[in-house]
């Protein structure tokens, strides 16, 4: 019969696995943006908010915080490397006053997370103090995080389309969210349970929002070609190029 460690590390490999997934699967918003020079539509607020999980999550995992957490340090910290690349995308090509509000919440993130780690590693001296301590900033980002898409969500109401809520974001984000309250159910910890069930649930409206409004969504032109309108004078033919909205 396999123990509760072994069960809770496989979990949590499958976990890092899905994660890994849930932190790529934005690239096609990014390579969007990148080819178009313009952020369009999309909101930062997701990524910024998984930034600044992703650091608190980091830190909680660290041997001085909790001990023999290594695969939620090692996923959160190849979690930050990424969605600073997307940050920094995202700032490259927003408009002015976008840019600066990011640069102003970023900066924000990085006082407060230099403020935790200070007040916890000099006000808190044992792993159990500290190990709470962070574990509640999690929980409280954790599910910021995941509430983030709210406002995605929400434009999806108001203009019945999906067109800035990507599926496979949904789905990876609703996967990661079952396999991490799984990874916490198995030998018991709180503050890895409530935002992750918190992302399931979440997850779960952005896949019946996205599979209720994607007929609603307005498709892309395309080019078809119709004979010309010839008159009696008319001594050739052709065909013109119209664009027909589907």
């Amino acid at each position: 019969m396999v123990s509760a460690d072994v069960a809770r590390n496989i979990v949590g490999i499958i976990g890092n696995v899905i994660s890994f997934g849930l932190f790529l699967s934005p690239v096609p918003t990014f390579w969007r943006i990148y080819k178009a020079k313009d952020v369009e539509e999309f909101k930062p607020d997701p990524y910024l908010a998984t930034l600044m999980n992703c650091l608190l999550w980091f830190f909680y995992g660290l041997p001085i915080i909790h001990p023999n957490s290594t695969l939620v340090l090692t996923i959160n910290g190849i979690g930050l490397v990424i969605e600073g690349a997307y940050i920094i995308i995202f700032i490259i090509y927003a408009a002015k006053n976008t840019r600066w509000k990011m640069l102003g919440v970023l900066a924000l993130e990085a006082a407060f997370v230099a403020a935790v780690a200070a007040g916890v590693l000099l006000g808190a001296h044992t792993h159990e103090k500290r190990s709470m301590i962070v574990g509640i900033l999690c929980v409280i980002f954790g599910s910021i995080m995941y509430a983030s898409p709210l406002t995605i969500m929400g434009k999806v109401i108001r203009t019945k389309s999906v067109e800035y809520m990507p599926f496979f974001l949904s789905l990876v984000n609703f996967l990661n969210g079952c396999c991490w309250t799984a990874y916490a159910l198995i030998k018991f910890d709180i503050y890895i349970t409530i935002p992750n069930a918190l992302g399931t649930i979440f997850g779960l409206i952005q896949l019946i929002l996205y599979f209720y409004y994607y007929r609603s969504t307005p498709k892309k032109g395309k080019n078809v070609e119709l004979p010309t309108v010839l008159t009696k004078n008319a001594v050739t033919s052709g065909t013109v190029s119209v664009t027909i909205e589907k």
